[in-house]
């Protein structure tokens, strides 16, 4: 019987957790060439997006295809940015096991992708965190942090004063967390021992600029809607460890990666992949995260295994 797995079963800590582990080890083989993750397909009409997702985890036995929507003006009508369904198989028998909110795995996956980036980057003591947005994706990036570093703090930054009080009050109910709403995105990112950034910007004029960065940050960069879109300061990866989950999508895909391509602040050979050694401890570090295939699979077998125990 195929199972449905819904937005309520994907988000306790020991889950979280698990997804994590998952893409650890999805990153591994990527890396090793043990697999791969094809690109995705994407259909554009207008602002909109259709993408669609397949891949295939050999080491797990398992596949899985995510179909999602992008309606870039949705949050202003009061709905989700991404609705989505994936469908998670069995290599083996080609049995569909599982389906799974698309827009929650979503998150899920991406919050738990840039706690991987934490957990390799970010000093093991590190209690502070500073987000750029406060939405859905934001929400996941709390939870995922800190089921893997001791968030005692958590400065935030976005436009719309009354979601912005929302979200502290929901940080503050659910971990207990000392959460402070700042006027700009500077008050919120400067000191903070890690940053993230998760905003909807189809912009190319950085929301957070280099020198706000303390040295030894970690950031996670993981919104913009366009291959275009930068929410951090290009130049801030000249002188940081800068982490991608694979060079060639992120070369693609990754705005902030691109321009400072462009702008001779660092070379392709720059870009450190999740499933390679980690990097030393104690630089600043920037994460910058597109979105893969794969990682859709590796949350969703994960999560999966999590729920049939």
């Amino acid at each position: 019987m195929t199972l449905v797995i819904d937005a309520d079963a994907m988000t306790a800590p020991d889950r979280i957790t698990r997804v994590v582990d998952a893409l650890a080890e999805a990153f591994a083989d990527l890396a090793a060439g043990r697999t791969r993750s094809p690109a995705r397909t994407i259909v554009e009409h207008g602002a909109r997006q259709l993408l669609v997702g397949p891949a295939v985890w050999e080491r797990r036995g398992v596949g899985s295809v995510k179909i999602t929507t992008l309606t870039p003006d949705n949050p202003a009508r009061g709905l989700p940015l991404i609705h989505g369904v994936v469908v998670l198989t069995d290599l083996d028998t080609g049995r569909i096991t599982a389906i799974l909110d698309g827009a929650e795995l979503t998150a899920v996956r991406t919050g738990a992708v840039a706690a991987l980036a934490t957990r390799l980057c970010a000093p093991e003591d590190a209690d502070d965190l500073a987000l750029v947005g406060a939405g859905v994706q934001a929400r996941a990036l709390v939870r995922a942090v800190s089921a893997v570093r001791p968030i005692r703090a958590v400065r935030v930054f976005s436009r719309g004063r009354e979601r912005v009080e929302g979200f502290a009050a929901w940080v503050r109910a659910e971990f207990g967390h000392a959460v402070t709403v700042c006027d700009t995105a500077k008050a919120a990112v400067v000191g903070a021992s890690i940053v993230c950034t998760a905003t909807s910007t189809d912009d190319a004029v950085p929301l957070v600029a280099a020198d706000w960065i303390t040295p030894g940050t970690h950031v996670n960069v993981i919104g913009g809607t366009t291959e275009e879109a930068i929410e951090v300061d290009p130049a801030l990866l000249a002188d940081a460890d800068v982490l991608v989950e694979e060079r060639a999508a992120a070369l693609e895909d990754a705005g902030e990666v691109r321009a400072a391509v462009a702008a001779g602040w660092i070379g392709p050979d720059d870009l450190r992949e999740l499933g390679s050694p980690p990097p030393a401890t104690g630089r600043t570090s920037v994460f910058r995260s597109v979105g893969m295939a794969i990682e859709d699979t590796a949350a969703a077998v994960a999560l999966y295994e999590a729920v049939v125990g």
